[in-house]
């Protein structure tokens, strides 16, 4: 199988976002894994870490629909998904769609809005479709959302729920930029990022959706043997099994990292999965996934400590 379109894609799509964004490599490659494997991404750091300006410039580089909901204590599920408004001319109701009705969704904050409206994400992240008045309307194929938060400021936030949370593909830290990329950023302190001159980084998308889907295809077609699938299974269950867990890992993490792996095996030019592959997605598939249980909490055990130790403990397939 011939995994070239694959890997210009990805670099087309790097050299976009680079125009605009210095670093983050890492989450750039996950959120390019999120895009082939049909996944949808949180993503975790302090303010001015250009987790917002990093989504752009990604909606940027490709063809799809661009969306953003800035979340707020006092947004309603009614402003994310639409409601059915009475048309007094036509004597009947019409759908007015809210912003969910894209193709890639920015959901900015997502942990400043009450778990009523976190909730009205729920059927579209996991069934790419919303029921408004009783009616289904499908949202399409490709429908991705790449929510952020900000981990320092705890007031007036509401923490997602386990239900959401299990809906993301991967919960990437995004952490500050080394010293070398700070004084980058800072030597583009004369173009600015706000909104009027984000124009001014020339980003144009790399390909359409035919192509997109055409690399999403062969993302699907890696292979993953039988003895990888059950080191996914077994990695997964063993976050259940641990003494400081209190819940691990659900089955549909299995599913959803299997896939992640493909698509990673698939960027890096692979049509077959390695041990490697589900290691190197394992931390970020899995950390919000897993519940500590309070002694352990206590005690200083966290999720990222925890799963580099699963890692070590389930045998490798040879």
């Amino acid at each position: 199988m011939d995994l070239e379109p694959v890997g210009a894609f990805a670099a087309a799509v790097k050299r976009e976002i680079g125009k605009a964004v210095v670093g983050h490599e890492t989450t750039i490659d996950l959120m390019l894994v999120g895009l082939l494997a049909d996944g949808h991404i949180l993503l975790e750091g302090v303010p001015g870490t250009a987790k917002t300006l990093l989504v752009r410039a990604f909606a940027a580089s490709l063809s799809l629909d661009f969306g953003r909901i800035q979340f707020t204590p006092d947004l309603m599920p009614g402003d994310v998904i639409g409601t059915n408004l009475f048309n007094f001319q036509s004597n009947q109701f019409t759908l007015t769609k809210g912003p969910i009705f894209t193709q890639l969704l920015l959901a900015d904050e997502i942990n400043r809005t009450p778990p009523k409206t976190q909730a009205a994400l729920l059927e579209a992240m996991q069934e790419r479709s919303v029921t408004i008045d009783g009616q289904g309307h499908a949202l399409g194929s490709v429908f991705m959302v790449i929510a952020t938060q900000n981990p320092v400021e705890q007031q007036g936030t509401y923490p997602l729920p386990e239900a959401q949370l299990d809906r993301f593909l991967f919960k990437q830290i995004v952490d500050y930029p080394t010293r070398e990329q700070e004084h980058a950023i800072a030597r583009q302190s004369g173009i600015g990022t706000s909104a009027d001159q984000f124009d001014r980084f020339g980003l144009k998308p790399v390909a359409d959706q035919a192509a997109l889907a055409d690399v999403r295809g062969l993302a699907a077609r890696v292979t993953a043997r039988e003895e990888i699938i059950s080191y996914v299974v077994d990695l997964v269950r063993a976050t259940r099994e641990h003494p400081s867990v209190q819940f691990g890992a659900s089955p549909r993490a299995a599913k959803m990292l299997t896939a992640a792996a493909r698509a990673y095996a698939a960027l890096q030019g692979r049509d077959y999965v390695i041990p490697d592959d589900v290691k190197y997605l394992a931390v970020p598939a899995l950390r919000h996934r897993i519940v500590i249980a309070a002694g352990a909490e206590m005690e200083g055990v966290t999720a990222d400590f925890l799963v580099p130790q699963l890692l070590e403990q389930v045998a490798v397939p040879r």
